[in-house]
């Protein structure tokens, strides 16, 4: 018998599971610099305090400022001849040691014998300052000498010290001045960069140590 034959049959395709879909990926953000890697975050940032707290003390009418209650002892004339003087010749290193107590004297100053002033040191007004005998005062010293400044025998002022007599009262509005004379005893010695504010009186061989802010505190005895 002729075989038959079934009609052909198309081969059936695999199955192809159906793949889920996938979001497009978020967007990056770029590299941090360098030099931010190493920046503390979150609780590794230091906290800051500040002893006593920050706080505003007065609101300030500065053009109320009138200077009242500060003399400044001479006239016009001897200020700008000594602001001349100061600025031309006795804060340059060409000037002779020996010279400088000399030309505070011309100006009023009492200044004792073998005192040693070096360059660039600067006196506001001479015709208030007292300076006892071997006293040494080293590069740099500020005395800005609203009032009087005393600096009794052997005392020792280094490098860049400052003696501010001037200040201001900060609850009142026009800011006006306050104040006072500073006294350094005998044998005393304020170190470099050393800061003696106004109305300090400083004790018989003190030592203000480098860097040091000194208030008006009296400061009495020997030691540090």
């Amino acid at each position: 018998m002729p075989k038959r034959f079934s009609p052909l049959r198309p081969a059936s395709r695999p199955q192809i599971p159906p793949q889920p879909q996938q979001s497009p990926p978020a967007p990056q953000s770029p590299p941090a610099p360098p030099e931010a890697l190493n920046q503390p975050t979150g609780d590794d940032v230091p906290r800051v305090s500040v002893d006593p707290p920050l706080r505003v003390v007065q609101q300030r009418r500065l053009r109320s400022f009138t200077g009242a209650g500060y003399d400044k002892g001479r006239s016009r004339v001897w200020q700008v001849a000594w602001f001349a003087v100061l600025n031309l010749a006795f804060m340059k290193w060409w000037m002779p040691i020996r010279w400088r107590p000399a030309i505070l004297r011309a100006f009023g100053a009492d200044v004792g014998d073998r005192v040693r002033i070096r360059q660039s040191v600067r006196v506001l007004w001479p015709w208030k300052l007292s300076i006892g005998s071997d006293c040494w005062i080293g590069e740099g010293v500020w005395l800005l000498n609203l009032e009087q400044i005393t600096i009794e025998h052997d005392a020792c002022l280094s490098q860049e010290a400052f003696l501010c007599t001037g200040s201001h009262r900060h609850t009142d509005p026009a800011f006006g001045f306050d104040n006072a004379p500073i006294q350094i005893g005998a044998g005393a010695w304020i170190a470099a960069r050393a800061t003696v504010l106004r109305g300090t009186t400083v004790g018989p061989g003190v030592l203000v140590g480098s860097g040091s802010v000194v208030r008006p505190i009296p400061v009495q005895g020997n030691g540090r």
